[in-house]
């Protein structure tokens, strides 16, 4: 009798820990701020390079509520860069920046089925960040930023990205 109580014991502990790294609710109450600047990747020995906002819109919440502004910025000497401004969201485990291969992203079947690029991991739910955007990504092609848990297949926010008038 008293092996049967510590087998179930045992038994307990494991299914709370696959749980806990399942769901990592704790997330549901720690929020991760990040502050990055935009005019740290803009420097360079001459005071040059200083980026050009080529498209931007606003996050609107699909699984989850979601404000901020996502723009692209477009460097001197090419680089284009995604950031979020303001940005505020749940936190949640696995969490990824995705550019979308459509206009907008109300579900998470558009992600799946339309196809998208991975920016890296959400480095925080609140704040403003920066995402490198790989040399020949299409923003054509690509044309909203979403936040995506990869853990749950769930479209956090989405944000359509608009070209800004120059």
């Amino acid at each position: 009798m008293r092996n049967k109580r510590i087998a179930i014991a045992i038994a307990a502990v494991i299914v709370v820990g696959i749980g806990w790294y399942l769901f990592r609710p704790e997330r549901l109450f720690v929020s991760q701020r990040v502050n990055e600047s935009l005019a740290a990747l803009a420097t360079s020995p001459d005071g040059g390079n200083m980026p050009t906002a080529i498209a931007a819109g606003r996050f609107h919440g699909v699984a989850h509520n979601a404000r901020g502004l996502a723009t692209v910025h477009q460097f001197q000497d090419g680089r284009r860069v995604l950031r979020f401004t303001e940005f505020e969201t749940s936190n949640g485990p696995e969490l990824q920046v995705y550019l979308v291969a459509a206009s907008d992203a109300m579900d998470s079947d558009t992600v799946k089925k339309a196809g998208f690029i991975s920016l890296g991991a959400l480095k925080g739910n609140i704040g403003d960040q920066n995402y490198e955007i790989p040399a020949g990504v299409d923003l054509e092609k690509y044309r909203a930023a979403t936040v995506w848990c990869r853990r749950f297949s769930v479209n956090f926010a989405t944000a359509p990205l608009m070209p800004s008038s120059r």
